[in-house]
Formats: structure tokens, C-alpha cells, sequence
């Protein structure tokens, strides 16, 4: 399976850490940065409907919101088909899946495919966090015949909709964004995806939630220990895979990208795998938790960067409890 390219969006709308302060979230730039390492977050809310009511209606939150999924899905697919050089005519296949789903159905998927004008089938296959590299495990995992030349897939996480922005604990974290990815499993493209992964422990279907009405919790601190273990074996397991086919390659020359939940916990997988700095990627301390978008989301900002390499992986964790990755080797006709 091969990776065209990448897009991404961000509502313009900003929560910095002055502005938590000001909603009386009893917390400070200082607090903030030492627990979870994040300056700023964008939201698809109008910021006088968080000062007015810090979010205490989910429902009227989904009224208020500048955007939809749809709407900000699609924003990042455009980019995304700009630079594959395709149209919306070209996609034979849409899947999407992400953390917070304005309607139980239909599928997102569809209606970013109503957004976008595109005639074919659309699915949603989610798993949270984690949806992107679950989305890609499946997607390589099928046989080529039986999908379209090329296939889109949106994550689209808008999830300040579901925070309590009386809880500091959670409003701190989350930002909303959306990534899109152009996928081909026959033409040749800028990267392939040589190695998936995807695990799961459903016994921890608590420990992250958010309800159909409802906001969003979790076990902080578990989850963390959960998110930092996880993150680190994917990532350790895709790079030796790839060292054993590439033997003139070493760790260092391998990029990381993770689930960019906090910074101190990729920071922490970072030192675990003995990343060096100059192949950690990440974007968690501008954009916040962006949920499935985070990941994919970084490699999209980060699109035309040498400093890539030839070699990455992303390791993303997620609610069920489910953990994902996938290994992505620069083709030799890359530019």
C-alpha cells in the first residue's frame, strides 16, 4: 500500500494557556507546561461560548460549533488531494473514524463524501486514538483487487466539543484537528507501508470514554503508564523489523512519530527507545490531542521535510484499550 500524500486542518480558533487561566480553571502556563508540556490548542467553539458556559452541554456545544466533522474532514482531504495531484472524481473508497462522531449514522465517512462530491462507497473504522495506523493495518491488509486504485481516509477529531472545561485535567489536553490521507494499493507513491501493527485490551473499555451524551473522562494516570508502554513496544517492535531487511541502516535512522496525547508521554517513549531528538516529530505542544489526526496529522505538517528520512514509524494508542502502528519506507522514486 503506498501513501500519496497527506493534509491537515486546524480551526483557527485558539485556547491558550491564558485563556484556561481566564475561564478560573485554577492552573497557570508554568503547571501546564511541567504536567503536560502544550502551549496552545484549536477548537471548532466560539471562545465567548466557552467563557459564557465552559462547555457544560455537550449538546449545545455540537449547535455551537463553528464547524462539522464533515466540514473540517474535508478541508484537510482537499489539501490532501491537491497534493497527490488527484480530484475528488478520482477516490474509489472513503474511510474515516476518529473519537467523538457527530451522528451515530450515517457514517462520517459519508458525509465527507457529501461535503467533497464524491460518488463511492464510504465507510467508518474506528478505534479511537488510534483509528489511523488500525485503518491502515486493515487497508494492507486486503487484497489489492478488491479496492480502488485510490482510497481516502479521514480523521477527524473535534473532541473540545466533549471536554469539561471546568475539569483542568482534561480541558488542558485536548485541541480539535483533522488529517486526510490519499492511499493507492497499486500506483506507486511518495511512501509505502511495508509493516502494520494493531493490539488490543478490551478488560480497559473504562479506563477512556466518552458517552453518547456526555463528556469525556479517563484514568489519567493509568492510561498514561498504558499510552507510554504500548507507544514504546509498537515502535521498538517496527523499527527491528525494519533494521533485519535494512542491516546498513541503525536505530537512529529510523523517525518516530507517536499518539500526541501529552508531550511529557512522548517524551518519556522517546528516552524508553532511545529516539534522538533529531528523529522525534511531533506537534502535541502547538495543536493538543487531536485524537486520530494527531499522528498522521504531524507527518502531514511535516510533508516535504528531508528530515524525515527514509524510514519512520507511527505508534498510536487509544481508547478500548487499543494500541496501532505502522512502519512507512520512503520510495525510491520520492522526491
Amino acid at each position: 500500500m503506498f501513501l500519496h500524500a497527506l493534509g491537515h486542518f486546524h480551526p483557527p480558533n485558539l485556547l491558550t494557556n491564558a485563556f484556561l487561566e481566564e475561564l478560573g480553571l485554577e492552573t497557570s502556563d508554568a503547571w501546564i507546561l511541567e504536567r503536560v508540556g502544550i502551549r496552545s490548542r484549536h477548537t471548532v467553539l466560539p471562545l465567548d461560548y466557552l467563557r459564557q458556559t465552559r462547555n457544560r452541554d455537550v449538546r449545545a456545544a455540537q449547535e455551537a460549533a463553528l464547524y462539522s466533522n464533515a466540514q473540517t474532514g474535508a478541508h484537510a482531504a482537499r489539501l490532501a488531494l491537491t497534493r497527490a495531484g488527484l480530484k475528488p472524481s478520482d477516490i474509489g473508497l472513503v474511510v474515516a473514524g476518529g473519537c467523538s462522531p457527530d451522528e451515530c449514522i450515517p457514517a462520517e465517512s459519508n458525509r465527507v463524501a457529501q461535503e467533497l462530491g464524491i460518488d463511492a462507497p464510504a465507510v467508518d473504522l474506528q478505534s479511537a486514538c488510534s483509528s489511523f495506523c488500525t485503518q491502515l493495518h486493515f487497508l494492507t491488509g486486503m487484497r489489492p483487487e478488491r479496492l480502488p486504485e485510490y482510497v481516502l481516509v479521514v480523521n477527524m477529531d473535534n473532541s473540545t466539543r466533549v471536554v469539561d472545561y471546568a475539569d483542568r485535567s482534561s480541558a488542558v489536553l485536548w485541541g480539535d484537528g483533522s488529517s486526510a490521507a490519499v492511499l493507492s494499493p497499486l500506483v506507486p507513491g511518495r511512501w509505502r507501508i511495508t509493516e502494520t501493527r494493531l493490539a488490543g485490551d478490551p478488560s480497559g473499555a473504562d479506563k477512556v470514554r466518552v458517552p453518547r451524551i456526555g463528556h469525556f473522562t479517563q484514568h489519567g494516570a493509568e492510561v498514561q503508564k498504558f499510552a507510554i508502554r504500548r507507544a514504546g513496544e509498537t515502535f521498538l517492535d517496527l523499527r527491528a523489523d525494519y533494521l533485519a531487511r535494512h542491516p546498513d541502516q541503525g536505530p537512529g535512522d529510523v523517525t518516530f512519530i507517536g499518539h500526541q496525547a501529552n508531550l511529557r508521554m512522548l517524551e518519556a517513549v522517546q528516552r524508553r527507545c532511545e529516539v534522538p531528538e533529531s528523529r522525534h516529530f511531533f506537534n502535541v505542544h502547538v495543536r493538543g490531542n487531536t485524537g486520530a489526526a494527531g499522528a498522521p496529522g504531524v507527518l502531514s505538517e511535516h510533508w516535504d521535510d528531508p528530515g524525515l528520512g527514509d524510514a519512520l514509524v507511527l505508534s498510536v494508542v487509544g481508547s478500548g484499550l487499543t494500541w496501532a502502528g505502522a512502519l512507512l519506507e520512503r520510495t525510491r522514486a520520492a522526491p
